[in-house]
């Protein structure tokens, strides 16, 4: 099997995945989707009754949305996530009390008028933690009304809700094949033109295909070719892979942990086997 990597940003990946075959790339799917752990906001407490600015006005501990919709909005931004520095509140020596080994505090003090965003999450302890995305409108608060929120955040996997979703839009899709019978060819450029993402290009008086990691197999350009003389298919032993990430993991991160977790699986499905063969 071999990788290339066709783009890698912090949020989004695309990959050529050779020497495979469609079972194993859609397992790498959902796996990176349900079982690669980040960090999320599980628990918020809002405060109760009046809350007093610095010159002692009071302000109504309210919004126009009900806590059950803010707490969600909440879970579903993304919380920076170091995977190295937290293990499972399930797991964790503190027997799931909250600690800071399996988790990270956040507090939210706003007061009227103004809208409240995901950069006013403050956390409690190291400014690493802090939101990136921090522009994530949240609620608007009217005059005389006011949030103070305690939030905290803990890991877990996409298979348990979607907010611990490491990956979304991941899918796959066929290395495009395309074959063009030179002998037979009037090299129009009718199959140039109609080619939505720029595949084809006339080189040297020929037709040539310049980006097949482009093809999406459309077949535009077989239905236009007058004479027949390109085939297009798609190679299912070499498949393009993508997907994107909140913020929360880098897809270089997303990619490993994903493959660090298949190979694991693996590995334990080749003892099994090897326990029945003895």
């Amino acid at each position: 099997m071999k990788i290339d990597i066709l783009e890698m940003t912090p949020t989004k990946a695309e990959l050529v995945i050779s020497d495979t075959n469609p079972m194993f790339v859609n397992a790498l799917r959902r796996t990176i989707v349900s079982d690669v752990p980040k960090m999320a906001i599980d628990n918020v407490e809002f405060h109760l009754g009046p809350i007093m600015d610095e010159g002692g006005t009071a302000y109504e501990s309210i919004s126009p949305l009900f806590d059950e919709i803010l707490a969600h909005r909440l879970s579903l931004v993304p919380v920076p996530t170091d995977l190295d520095s937290f293990i499972s509140r399930s797991k964790c020596s503190c027997n799931g009390e909250g600690c800071p080994s399996c988790t990270v505090m956040y507090s939210l003090n706003k007061k009227g008028p103004c809208t409240v965003y995901s950069g006013d999450l403050e956390p409690i302890g190291s400014e690493k933690f802090r939101v990136k995305d921090d522009l994530i409108p949240i609620v608007k608060l009217a005059d005389d009304q006011a949030l103070l929120i305690y939030a905290t955040a803990e890991l877990g996997t996409g298979s348990q809700h979607s907010r611990w979703q490491a990956a979304i839009g991941a899918g796959y899709r066929y290395y495009g094949k395309i074959e063009i019978d030179h002998s037979k060819c009037d090299v129009g450029m009718s199959c140039v033109n109609v080619c939505p993402r720029g595949v084809l290009a006339k080189e040297d008086k020929k037709i040539v295909v310049r980006h097949p990691e482009n093809c999406t197999l459309c077949n535009a350009c077989t239905e236009v070719c007058d004479t027949g003389v390109i085939k297009v298919s798609g190679d299912p032993s070499k498949i393009i892979f993508r997907f994107e990430t909140d913020g929360s993991l880098t897809a270089k991160e997303v990619l490993i942990k994903g493959l660090k977790i298949l190979e694991e699986r693996f590995e334990i499905l080749r003892e099994q086997i090897g326990k029945l063969e003895e």
